[in-house]
């Protein structure tokens, strides 16, 4: 680990990821991409939109995990983000809830 001084003279300690790992996960995210380009072009009735959506998951968690440098963060890092995870899933499902239901009751005009 690769130690920096900060201003009051204490030493933080940072993870120093070598450029091999970027490099990997650089062309899986190209890889990605290039498979979402080629689903794309594929009709897979209603599943086009739902693989879409898993690949882009994969590349987000990579991109987050790697980049943005949470697969070395503390716990509490980890914690504050699976609670913004948790809070859209309670997003999405109110909002699915309220879509899914508006043919129930018969509009009265």
């Amino acid at each position: 680990m690769a130690r920096d001084d900060n201003s009051r003279g204490r030493m933080m300690a940072q993870h120093v990821v070598p450029p091999k790992i970027y490099f990997a996960v650089f062309t899986a995210l190209l890889v990605l991409t290039a498979t979402t380009t080629a689903i794309s072009f594929l009709d897979l009735g209603p599943w086009n939109t739902v693989v879409a959506l898993g690949i882009a998951f994969v590349k987000a968690t990579l991109v987050a995990l790697f980049f943005m440098h949470v697969k070395y963060s503390p716990p509490l890092t980890r914690i504050v983000i699976a609670g913004g995870l948790f809070w859209l899933a309670i997003l999405i499902a109110l909002t699915l809830s309220d879509f899914l239901t508006r043919g129930w009751v018969p509009i009265l005009r």
